[in-house]
């Protein structure tokens, strides 16, 4: 495939931002449909003046766009204030509606999944962890196994936000639906960059936010399969009873925008993210650095993975690992912004100790798993702004071996 014609310079800082699966700007087009919408769809869309009809107006073309993109006629889309809300009201909201029973999460989830499993163990509910093989990916065996009573609901991250792995969730999902057993899918890193036509997929809800796909922060989205019963977590009249709260009218506009542009990217190239096009020759040359491994998929002999999505681990030429966490120091340093693993876990106050969860579940050891470093892409990327990735993250390398060896 040729490679995507470039986009247009982006601002210096804008070069060296290489961290899309923690947030992405907001594009340019996403900014104007926002500016445009402060000052016509301004107003509370339930109300019942010329001003709030509007804006209620605003808000279901906005719903109604998405709903296009995503091919969800028979599904309600749910408006919230990101992921993190979208799935704990998918986990906790279904559960309120079932008998106590058995949720299933993978051993490589978000820590918003994880804490929403743990408030349903504090309800009473079983939680049990479905293992994963050294590259991330779930073991269907060992689901198919657990899919019995009293398991009713089952959670997955689709795409993982630290090493890149994409899960079978069509396979996953054939399982749920023979077993009778609700099927939640996280696609915050899924959306923009891979088809999600949820017309072909087994899946019951789905949760997703904006500002992954360069649309706003503070706008996610539960969609669920109709039929599927959901308590709201905050009563309210808003979005059908499901979500209470005056609607955030202008950040759903530009999550519509985001996903039309993101959408409409990846028809101009095949249905495939022209991002892989960019990561791909990066990767390889990030490899050929000595004391660098990938972790999780390998995209060049077959592993299904996140195509913006680079995840690597990181050691001395003595075999030491290295701390990811001082490498996206030393790489700030030289005007690249990278991540050591996803944003929320950083901000935990245990991250550090004992390393990457996500690398742990998938069998590296403490030393290892601190030594993770993650590089994502997005479209305000061009080729040039890549060329020198590999040299700094050497000298970032360097850096550290040499502090390492009292230098």
């Amino acid at each position: 495939m040729a490679l995507p014609k470039s986009p247009p310079a982006p601002a210096p800082e804008l070069a060296g931002y290489l961290d899309a699966c923690a947030t992405s700007p907001p594009s340019a087009g996403v900014l104007q449909v926002m500016a445009e919408l402060q000052h016509s769809a301004w107003a509370n869309p339930s109300s019942l003046h010329g001003f709030g009809l509007r804006a209620a107006e605003s808000l279901e073309r906005s719903r109604q766009r998405l709903a296009e993109r995503l091919r969800a006629g028979d599904h309600d889309l749910i408006f919230t204030s990101g992921a993190t809300e979208a799935i704990h009201l998918a986990l906790v909201g279904a559960s309120e509606g079932l008998p106590s029973g058995r949720l299933l999460i993978s051993a490589v989830e978000h820590p918003a999944s994880v804490a929403a499993a743990e408030r349903l163990r504090r309800q009473g509910w079983q939680v049990e962890v479905v293992p994963v093989n050294r590259q991330g990916v779930i073991d269907l065996e060992a689901l198919r196994a657990l899919l019995v009573p009293p398991t009713r609901l089952v959670s997955l991250i689709w795409g993982q936000s630290e090493v890149g792995t994409l899960q079978p969730i069509q396979e996953a999902g054939a399982l749920c639906r023979a077993a009778d057993v609700l099927l939640h899918v996280d696609a915050v890193q899924v959306l923009g960059h891979l088809p999600v036509l949820l017309d072909a997929l087994p899946v019951d809800l789905m949760s997703c936010t904006a500002h992954k796909l360069q649309g706003p922060r503070g706008v996610g989205m539960l969609v669920r399969r109709r039929g599927v019963p959901l308590q709201p977590l905050i009563a309210g009249a808003q979005e059908g009873g499901q979500r209470g709260g005056t609607e955030a009218v202008v950040l759903a506009a530009g999550f519509a925008k985001a996903l039309e542009e993101a959408t409409e990217r990846l028809a101009a190239h095949g249905g495939l993210d022209p991002l892989a096009d960019l990561r791909d020759p990066l990767l390889a040359r990030l490899l050929a650095l000595p004391g660098v491994r990938l972790s999780g998929p390998d995209p060049q002999r077959g592993g299904q993975r996140l195509p913006h999505h680079i995840s690597l681990l990181v050691q001395s030429p003595d075999g030491e690992p290295l701390a990811g966490r001082e490498l996206v120091r030393h790489l700030w340093r030289q005007g690249l912004a990278v991540s050591s693993g996803s944003a929320c876990s950083a901000l935990s106050s245990t991250a550090g100790q004992g390393g990457s969860a996500v690398l742990r579940a998938m069998g590296y050891g403490a030393a290892e798993a601190a030594s993770g470093l993650r590089i994502s892409l997005g479209p305000w990327l061009r080729p040039e702004d890549l060329e020198a990735v590999p040299a700094r993250l050497d000298q970032a390398r360097r850096v550290l071996e040499c502090r390492r060896s009292g230098h």
